[in-house]
């Protein structure tokens, strides 16, 4: 198919967006934009059972949250509208009814019964089920006789009289046996489309250039591809991704790993981040790098370079791509992504302080779901030592090293600074004759309950004068801590 290119993610509004789905318009996404293209977003609710407006709410939700813009869609418009394939139903009527009328498609009466039974035939003989065309070449009386009988009729469209040979930009040449096909349904007794034909009609209609999807659909695309033959209509590019399996190469399962966009985002995850490594679940740079920006993910991505075999979810890479996006990405949208987490934890994330207090915890940081224990330190709250901390802490010099440096940072007013602390923390030391580890490790114990965290003279000026002193007063024995 020539022209621009115009591609689509098509989701089914039954649930949250799975991560599978998600990089399927990661992809589309990219290509688009590498190709100044369009990206139309469709909703595929004809599924009347289990699609939700409330389902839709929340994929649409999903997709603003990992960046994902569409030109075309709900709440956008576009030309080829309407979107959402529950408004769309007489556009495919009309396509059946013209099927119906060059002969290329009949009615069919067969109960539900008898195709079951049919299909539990062709099951226990080990072959495929196939319609047995029974309605194949009834007369317009016989046709008339059911519909007197209150018998309402699905539209069949008569199988192919070859095999169907689909070239695909990922996995080359893919042949189907006609008989995989059979006489399919393309429409419903109660006039609803089935999933293959709802999906060339709007392709189509839509000029879309390229189908960008899961390999899983390639049964799909046998069908859909003789559909666009027998409508006339131009046959787009097709491109079936790898899937998306568990690290032992099983199916990607909530036991094992967080499977959709909602769970990542209330693990913690930037959206930065979830897209960066989505890209790398089948796709490569061309100069291998795995840390990218979206405007270089945009830049590099190309079909050519994704790769047709399985791709495995990572917990562990997944938090490390999070992490260098939480230590590199501005301050202020790390800050704006923290602060729920902050606030369903107790903390305030209005304090004047929170800021800087996230820009020296992130380093440390591989989700925001680990923010509150990291900034605990910082606020107003009894805190219990790590076996560590206060085995340094109850050491004798220790006690006194603390309990100096509590008085030194009394004797001052003002403001404390790192600058300010190192200064006193040093010459309490020299005065004791501690260094290293025996000056700093028991100064953090006192200040934090622990061992280890970020710089020890930024953490005292966040804590300010005020904990600061009470704190080593309190791992002293002099005071109550705070």
């Amino acid at each position: 198919m020539t022209g621009p290119v115009r591609v689509r993610f098509a989701p089914s509004p039954t649930g949250h967006l799975h991560l599978g789905n998600a990089r399927t318009a990661l992809f589309n996404w990219l290509f688009a934009r590498h190709e100044e293209g369009t990206f139309i977003l469709r909703v595929e609710d004809t599924d009347t059972v289990r699609s939700t407006d409330e389902s839709e709410r929340m994929i649409l939700d999903d997709l603003r949250w990992l960046g994902l813009d569409w030109d075309e869609g709900p709440g956008v418009g576009g030309e080829f509208g309407p979107y959402r394939q529950s408004e769309r139903g007489g556009i495919y009527r009309e396509h059946a009814e013209r099927l119906l009328a060059e002969g290329k498609a009949f009615t069919c009466y067969c109960s539900d019964e008898r195709l079951e039974k049919n299909r539990k035939r062709a099951r226990d003989e080990g072959t495929v089920p196939q319609y047995d065309g029974t309605c194949r070449h009834l007369s317009e009386s016989e046709r008339r006789a059911y519909e007197r009988d209150g018998i309402r009729p699905t539209i069949r469209l008569r199988a192919p009289e070859a095999n169907i040979i689909v070239e695909d930009m990922i996995r080359g040449r893919v042949e189907f046996g006609k008989e995989m096909l059979g006489d399919f349904i393309i429409l419903r007794s109660d006039g609803r489309p089935t999933y293959n034909f709802a999906v060339v009609v709007d392709d189509a209609l839509m000029k879309i250039t390229h189908v960008i999807r899961a390999e899983d659909h390639l049964p799909n695309t046998m069908r859909q591809q003789f559909l666009y033959s027998r409508l006339g209509y131009e046959l787009p590019l097709f491109a079936h991704v790898s899937l998306i399996v568990a690290q032992d190469r099983s199916k990607l399962s909530k036991r094992r790993a967080a499977t959709s966009v909602h769970e990542l985002r209330r693990a913690g995850f930037l959206p930065s981040a979830v897209t960066n490594y989505l890209a790398l679940l089948g796709w490569s740079h061309p100069e291998a790098k795995e840390i990218l920006s979206r405007e270089e993910l945009v830049g590099a991505f190309n079909l050519k370079r994704v790769s047709a075999s399985a791709a495995a979810f990572d917990d562990d890479k997944l938090e490390w791509v999070n992490g260098h996006h939480l230590r590199e990405s501005p301050l202020s949208v790390v800050v704006a992504a923290a602060k729920p987490f902050a606030g369903s934890a107790g903390f305030d994330p209005d304090d004047a302080r929170f800021p800087a207090i996230v820009d020296l915890v992130r380093d440390g940081l591989d989700r925001l779901s680990n923010l509150p224990e990291e900034i605990a330190p910082f606020y107003d709250r009894e805190f219990d030592l790590e076996p560590e901390a206060e085995e340094w802490v109850s050491q004798h010099e220790s006690r006194e090293l603390l309990g100096a440096l509590a008085d030194s940072l009394a004797a001052a007013r003002g403001k404390l600074d790192a600058a300010e602390f190192k200064a006193a923390l040093k010459s309490q030391g020299s005065g004791l004759g501690l260094k290293g580890k025996g000056l700093f490790m028991p100064t953090r114990a006192a200040l934090t309950g622990r061992t280890h965290g970020p710089a020890l003279g930024s953490t005292a000026e966040l804590l300010g004068r005020k904990r600061v002193i009470s704190r080593c007063r309190a791992a002293a024995g002099n005071v109550e801590k705070q």
